[in-house]
């Protein structure tokens, strides 16, 4: 088997000593565009490579999935989402999404789709300037609690917004690479990070011991972990168990819907001509495939979950090539959705390349969602938000920047946020 080629250790010290991680993904392409789409590059304490190739990319996650586990940087997310679905490994993490699965079954989906156009119908933007990924942050919080904890955020969504943004921002500092150092600190990035996780759960854990308290099902996501039980042993979920998948739904059921209705605003906004094509088929007939053409190139350019990292536990063959045990795995969205070679004009917002016969793309060449056992469990609640949210804002409101001048740069930490303020004006339209 061939060693994937790529800069030398001196080498890529030198050019990552001074680039924050917030940069990486520019690393990253520079490597795939040197090197060739499977690649190594080593740090002292660890090699990686860099998988941008989709047959490999499948190999990893699909063809050998049981030949690695999460990576480091996943698994330090565990200092906030314990032992959930993202975090935990086989056979875990098997028991668990069987136990979960059922909240996501798509007729729960289209329980919760009447919840998602209630809250877009009574959603209303500033009069004046706003910042669009706080507002959409919020309405996603509102959202999420509903749907899934059935509880409207209500007075606790300012401190549930504050303290998720505080960890997400301290990650960078949890997972760089003195991440296993820095988490074992008292004081630092680690004593923020702990006060606001309390704050996460305390507000989760009295969910979850109110329900307990009135017994009542609800028909939501906590009212089924409540009631789960083990199908082997019979036994249900201790509150931690139940702590931890609540944290991760709570979490990735409104930090990745955000960002990409975020991203689809923001893309509209600066291609008006396409934000008047889907406000005239929003006010056509029942169809809507420009609708979701607009998600499928929002969600190329700017995927929420922008990277994937596996560690091999043993030697591997991926695509032909030699992947040592031990080494990390990366895999970009970010970085494969723009490529070249699979999507002409890769660089520009159009939604057209998704109209009509799909393109012909090789599995794993498009994969917002991820892939294998592991796919993103709640790709189709959040694929039917987005929708919603999109769609009935986008009728009512005319979206535009207040200073196009002024690019929005991704933020790519846990997710692909902006970096900084989206900030916009909204418009009511005529007949709305």
């Amino acid at each position: 088997m061939r060693e994937p080629p790529g800069p030398g250790m001196w080498q890529t010290y030198r050019r990552l000593r001074n680039t924050p991680l917030r940069e990486f993904p520019v690393f990253l392409g520079e490597v795939d565009r040197q090197y060739g789409p499977v690649s190594s590059f080593r740090v002292p304490w660890r090699r990686f490579y860099f998988v941008n190739d989709p047959a490999a990319i499948k190999d990893v996650l699909v063809t050998r999935q049981h030949d690695f586990i999460k990576s480091e940087g996943t698994r330090a997310m565990r200092e906030l989402l314990g032992q959930g679905l993202v975090t935990s490994e086989e056979p875990l993490h098997r028991r668990m999404r069987r136990i979960v699965q059922p909240a996501f079954h798509r007729e729960r989906i289209a329980g919760y789709a009447q919840t998602m156009r209630e809250y877009a119908d009574a959603w209303q933007p500033p009069q004046d300037a706003f910042d669009m990924h706080e507002a959409m942050m919020e309405l996603t919080l509102r959202i999420a609690s509903k749907t899934l904890f059935g509880a409207d955020a209500g007075e606790e969504a300012d401190r549930v917004g504050a303290a998720l943004h505080e960890v997400v921002t301290i990650f960078p500092d949890v997972l760089g690479p003195f991440g296993a150092i820095t988490r074992l600190l008292p004081w630092g990035p680690m004593r923020r990070f702990r006060k606001a996780r309390a704050v996460l759960d305390e507000i989760v854990l009295a969910l979850v011991a109110e329900r307990r308290r009135s017994g009542a099902d609800r028909g939501d996501a906590l009212s089924m972990l409540l009631a789960a039980r083990d199908a082997d042993t019979g036994e249900a979920l201790d509150d931690r168990q139940v702590r931890d998948e609540v944290m991760t739904l709570f979490v990735a059921g409104h930090e990745t819907t955000a960002n990409a209705l975020t991203w689809a605003w923001y893309l509209l906004a600066l291609h008006p001509d396409k934000a008047q094509r889907l406000r005239d088929e929003l006010r056509g007939d029942a169809q809507t495939p420009y609708l979701d053409a607009v998600l499928n190139e929002t969600l190329r350019l700017y995927p929420p979950a922008w990277i994937l990292g596996r560690d091999a536990v043993r030697e591997v063959e991926a695509a032909g090539w030699r992947l040592r045990k031990g080494a990390t795995v990366l895999m970009s969205q970010l970085v494969l959705h723009r490529s070249p070679e699979y999507f002409d004009r890769a660089e520009e917002f159009l939604p057209e390349r998704w109209l009509g016969a799909p393109p012909e793309l090789p599995a794993f060449a498009y994969f917002p969602f991820g892939g294998g056992s592991r796919k993103c469990i709640g790709d189709q609640f959040a694929w039917t938000e987005a929708r919603i949210e999109l769609s009935r804002l986008a009728a009512r409101y005319r979206f535009e920047l207040e200073d196009p001048s002024r690019p929005a740069e991704p933020d790519p930490i846990i997710t692909l946020r902006p970096r900084g303020a989206v900030m916009m004006r909204a418009s009511a339209l005529t007949g709305a």
